[in-house]
């Protein structure tokens, strides 16, 4: 399972409208058949896992990291159904589907074949790689993580504006590949006006993972970008990861608003003192109001910079 969930991320922020799952195929011992979620959604990761292994699929087990699927689609058929045919032994999940154009029956309809099902395996890890469609699922909008890179004095910029660079070139790359892992970035006008910045992924290799462009303003158009007059219109966004990158006014739009799901605090060994801070107010009226939001879930150092991932209690 630990094999499909680590396949499950290549189609992570590529997927949408589908769910980024994995699939691991293995007989007598041996990986099979492996498979992931592709870009735009098909095929989906049974699909190609099935492909690859071909008649070795009989007798085998499957380790899927979602349900498999048991609707009709126009767009390909029902995993389900394409496990039944290629008759392995055992199916292997890790959740259970929340669409309930499928929840449950796809199991049914394996056990039904003399197909044996085993459910709930690394839930908690499942959920955590697919949180994105998981969370579009359960609100109807995308999985929010907002990334801030500050001073140890909590400063985004000295009092001239000037922020190139807070964090060094380690704390930088990591934001990258956060970058690749998402369907979009979203910044203010404030940040698109004083930076113009591309927002694309600069990593070698990953150059075609990058996002699409979001601003958040109630200007004009930008060509090039989705502009949204709120946070709270991020439903209508085709996107089911959505990466906050920009602005003390657009971080502190999404916090009041209650919409981060999770932090990226980058924290660069240097001091600023005056200068911009990296929050405008966020809707507190009592300091009670600020504890018991956040649980911190890693850090590690990145070169001399500090990053600290925290994720919200709901």
């Amino acid at each position: 399972m630990a094999a499909a969930l680590a396949l499950s991320e290549r189609g992570r922020g590529r997927s949408f409208p589908n769910p980024n799952v994995g699939c691991v195929l293995v007989r007598d011992g041996h990986v099979v058949g492996r498979g992931w979620t592709q870009p735009g959604g098909r095929p989906h990761a049974e699909a190609m896992a099935l492909k690859q292994s071909g008649a070795a699929a009989a007798g085998a087990t499957a380790y899927v990291t979602l349900e498999p699927c048991a609707h009709a689609s126009p767009r390909g058929p029902a995993c389900a159904d394409l496990l039944v045919t290629a008759r392995p032994a055992r199916v292997v999940a890790a959740l259970t589907d929340p669409d309930p154009r499928t929840a449950k029956r796809g199991f049914a309809r394996l056990r039904a074949a003399g197909i044996e099902v085993v459910e709930g395996t690394a839930e908690s890890e499942a959920t955590a790689a697919m949180a994105g469609w998981l969370t579009r699922a359960a609100l109807g909008r995308p999985h929010v993580t907002l990334k801030l890179a500050t001073s140890l004095d909590g400063r985004i910029a000295l009092p001239s504006g000037e922020s190139r660079w807070i964090t060094g070139a380690d704390a930088r790359a990591h934001a990258h590949l956060e970058r690749a892992r998402a369907d979009a970035i979203l910044v203010g006008r404030g940040t698109l006006d004083t930076d113009r910045p591309g927002l694309n992924v600069r990593l070698p290799g990953l150059e075609a993972r990058s996002p699409a462009r979001v601003l958040l303003s109630r200007g004009p158009d930008v060509p090039g970008w989705t502009r949204i007059a709120s946070p709270t219109d991020v439903g209508g966004l085709a996107a089911d990861w959505l990466l906050v990158d920009g602005g003390a006014a657009t971080a502190a739009a999404f916090l009041a608003a209650d919409l981060v799901d999770r932090l990226l605090l980058y924290r660069a060994p240097i001091l600023l003192g005056a200068g911009r801070a990296a929050l405008d107010a966020i809707g507190l009226e009592t300091l009670a109001d600020a504890h018991g939001r956040w649980e911190l879930r890693d850090t590690r150092m990145l070169g001399a910079d500090r990053l600290e991932i925290f994720t919200r209690r709901r």
